[in-house]
């Protein structure tokens, strides 16, 4: 991806502690329905997917309730797409940052990683392969 004007950022993620109440406060706010998402195996999370855009602009995300992460802070996850999530991954310890979670399968959605930036930021790398 050496497109100088590919956008990077594929996918978003906002950890919520209360998924009716958040869910209800962004489809209010922006006037749109959230659904449900399913599940990757069997993690323990609960997803409400934001609708994607029919132009193929923009990128979309979910809320999401997930054992261990709450909300506020730096609870919402921005990911980039790579081709292979796991060659941006092996970069990231001698760029100054950590893995929080190395290359995972989700299923049919293809692969994330999940990092920590120099700064303390957790990051998330998508790709399908």
């Amino acid at each position: 991806m050496e497109n100088k004007k590919f956008n990077p950022v594929a996918w978003f993620e906002i950890y919520v502690d209360d998924m009716d109440r958040a869910t209800k406060f962004y489809e209010a706010v922006f006037n749109l329905k959230l659904d449900e998402m399913p599940v990757p195996g069997d993690a323990p999370m609960t997803m409400r997917c934001f609708p994607g855009s029919e132009n193929g602009i923009g990128a979309s995300g979910t809320l999401i309730k997930m054992d261990g992460l709450q909300a506020g802070g730096n609870s919402t996850i921005v990911y980039f797409g790579c081709m292979d999530c796991a060659v941006e991954e092996s970069r990231v310890v001698n760029a100054g940052g950590t893995i929080h979670q190395p290359k995972m399968s989700i299923g049919e959605y293809g692969f994330c990683s999940i990092i920590i930036d120099s700064e303390g930021n957790t990051v998330g790398l998508y790709s399908m392969n």
